[in-house]
């Protein structure tokens, strides 16, 4: 995805403005300015059409922004406090709007095992939160248009949505759950995981879900036939984030020791390759291209990683101080936004990034280096963590030569 993100003009309109207005016209900047928010927030996700992003914070409180490199211009577009306890995933129905639903309004709600009465509008923004609900909300207005109240007998930890009809979440005691909205209660619940549910993804096929687990173990379920596939041997750490990469080729796991563990498509029992990033842990993850990801830790600092051959080529940002909670990428692939425990909503320029090139050949490095700058604002004038900006490699050099041979 090489286009960014349409830009609005300074100058909107006709030759008849204030002629004082063209004396100062709007700051156009690299990225959008930060927001502020009151708490910090653990779910966060980018419009896939539209330059809209909405966060949910650990209050319950779900808001969604207008951003925009013109000075100014990043506005609060609504708010939403329908949960009662922490919102922990959000995410937008895959064009912005239920195609489904779009052509067939419908009426029907869940509230446990009984039914009650919703009325259908596209388009939506689906929240999960602690409080073992699942909303729906209208993105225009932020009217709460449905709610499954007791989704899960647990906390529901992560969401991710399948297709127009069809969603997957995932709660604290290892329960994932699939979800047609279409029809009433949940078309597949099982508990094969003995912790929480960190994050899930989807095979392009929309086939195998795949789940990372704070059990240490990478999960895969076939949905299409509603079955239970296996369990990967357990690693050392929980695992934080899951993602594909390398045209679905590898899948990556980030975990809470600061390890990135790589398994072959169909050969999920067991690790090819890992390496470790000198970070305290990986809490999250994005995949920017096919090689690229960028990786969010409790150090706060976002690096970017290259995967086979496998090295951090950099830092995109950071939160000063506080760990990131989330990373989500721009629809048109130019911005990284991330959300820290500082209550913050930052935004990253990518274009630095994509023009990285990795080579196979590994150059030796001095130890201790700092992390190489991937945008203007990858270390501020106050960062109290400059000293600690290592290279994150593999502390025993000869493993990851290892590892990086290993690229099928």
């Amino acid at each position: 995805m090489d286009r960014t993100c349409e830009q609005r003009p300074a100058e909107d309109g006709s030759d008849e403005e204030d002629p004082d207005a063209a004396e100062a016209p709007a700051r156009i900047r690299d990225t959008p300015e930060d927001i502020v928010l009151e708490a910090p927030a653990s779910g966060l996700a980018f419009h896939p059409t539209r330059d809209i992003l909405a966060a949910g914070d650990v209050d319950g409180d779900v808001y969604v922004f207008s951003y925009s490199c013109q000075e100014g211009e990043t506005k609060e577009l609504w708010s939403s406090g329908h949960h009662l306890k922490s919102c922990r995933a959000v995410a937008f129905s895959a064009d912005g709007q239920s195609e489904y639903w779009g052509r067939q309004p419908a009426i029907r709600c869940w509230e446990g095992n009984s039914t009650m009465t919703w009325v259908l509008f596209p388009p939506e923004l689906v929240t999960v939160s602690k409080d073992k609900a699942i909303h729906v909300l209208d993105v225009e207005h932020g009217q709460l248009e449905r709610r499954i109240s007791k989704a899960h007998g647990a906390p529901i930890n992560c969401l991710l949505l399948v297709d127009e009809n069809v969603l997957a979440t995932g709660d604290d005691t290892g329960g994932i759950r699939l979800w047609d909205q279409r029809k009433e209660g949940p078309l597949m619940d099982m508990r094969q995981h003995e912790e929480y549910i960190a994050d899930m993804a989807l095979d392009p096929a929309k086939k195998l879900l795949l789940t990372a687990s704070g059990d240490g173990c990478l999960g895969v379920f076939n949905i299409k036939r509603r079955r239970f596939e296996l369990l990967s041997e357990p690693q050392s750490g929980d695992l934080t984030s899951v993602t594909l990469m390398k045209c679905g080729k590898k899948v990556v796991c980030g975990s809470s020791e600061g390890t990135i563990y790589l398994f072959n498509w169909n050969g999920f029992g067991a690790t090819s390759d890992r390496f470790a990033l000198k970070a305290e842990s990986i809490d999250c993850m994005v995949q920017v291209t096919e090689s690229l990801l960028c990786t969010g830790s409790t150090d706060g600092v976002i690096r970017a990683v290259n995967i086979l051959p496998n090295r951090v080529v950099g830092s995109v940002g950071q939160h000063a101080g506080e760990p990131v909670e989330e990373l989500a990428l721009s629809h048109c692939g130019r911005f990284l936004a991330s959300s820290g425990h500082d209550q913050r909503l930052k935004f990253w320029d990518m274009a630095q990034l994509r023009a990285v090139v990795v080579d196979d050949y590994r150059r030796r490095k001095k130890k201790g280096g700092p992390l190489r700058a991937l945008s203007n604002k990858a270390w501020s004038t106050d960062d109290f963590f400059a000293g600690l900006r290592e290279e994150g490699e593999d502390p025993t050099a000869q493993e990851e030569e290892e590892s990086e041979d290993d690229s099928d």
